[in-house]
Parts: C-alpha cells; sequence; structure tokens
C-alpha cells in the first residue's frame, strides 16, 4: 500500500485536481491519495467551484474533498509528498523532522521536467484558462506517477 499527498497552499485549486486525477488513474490499486495545504486559510471549504468545474468537464466528481492543513503527522502517514511550487516544497521540507522526512518531498512536475524545479501555478487569481492548463499539467504527471507507482504490478 503506497500513500501520496498532494500539497498546494490553500487546499482548494491544485492539490485536489491532482488528489481526484490520482485517486481515479489509481482506483482498484493499493494506492492512497489525499491532499492538503500548507495553510489554514479554506480548513474545512470544498475545493474552489473553479477546480469542481474543470473537473466535472473531465468525468471527475472532486467534491467530497475538505480542505485541510498539512500537519507534520503527514510525514508519518504518507510514503510521497508531491508539493504543487517551490514555495509549498520549501514549506513542507521546513517542517521536516529529519531526512527521512525530507526525502518524502518531491515537486509534482519534475516528474513530467526531471530536475528542472518548475511550479504548476496557482490558478486562484486568474480565470477559467487557468485551471483548464493546470488540469493539463496535473493529468500529465499524474500518468507519470500512476506508471512509477504501478510499475512492480
Amino acid at each position: 500500500m503506497t500513500k501520496v499527498l498532494m500539497v498546494c497552499l490553500g487546499n482548494i485549486c491544485r492539490s485536489p485536481l491532482a488528489e481526484g486525477l490520482l485517486k481515479t488513474k489509481t482506483f482498484l490499486k493499493d494506492i492512497i491519495v489525499d491532499s492538503a495545504g500548507t495553510g489554514n486559510y479554506h480548513a474545512g471549504s470544498l475545493p474552489d467551484k473553479r477546480s469542481i468545474a474543470i473537473a466535472e468537464k473531465h468525468g471527475l466528481d472532486i467534491t467530497d474533498q475538505r480542505a485541510r492543513q498539512f500537519l507534520v503527522s503527514d510525514f508519518d502517514e504518507y510514503d510521497i509528498i508531491y508539493a504543487m511550487d517551490n514555495s509549498n516544497y520549501r514549506r513542507v521540507v521546513r517542517m521536516a523532522r529529519n531526512d527521512t522526512d525530507r526525502q518524502k518531498v518531491k515537486l509534482i512536475l519534475n516528474e513530467l521536467f526531471p530536475d528542472e524545479g518548475l511550479d504548476v501555478p496557482d490558478p486562484y487569481v486568474g480565470g477559467d484558462h487557468g485551471f483548464k492548463m493546470v488540469y493539463e499539467m496535473l493529468d500529465e504527471a499524474c500518468d507519470i506517477i500512476v506508471d512509477k507507482l504501478t510499475s512492480d504490478d
């Protein structure tokens, strides 16, 4: 059983999309996926309506998700922690208690563009096009993640 956590700032835009995508792609596999935010601004809230809309457009329902804040205990619970951008990557790494914790944290777009350190842009202040672009980036990254996680099956 592999447990994966997707992390962005508020846990209402990027990480809920990444969670929904990876959950759908790993359905019936021994993979558990969740998401969190480094901030607690939206704790308990549904994903952003634009994230819900772009997910629904692609046949995903992410309305069962509720925002929550990343906790130090998440290092114990999850095997891989994907940060959506460098800022949140640094925030999560700063919370790490040791090298084992730090080694779990990865930038999600490094799956698509190894070692380039690219950010998934935060679409929160942008229009619907930003959510479409983020969905497409995360969809491609999650395909690669699925291949890596299931290659031993």
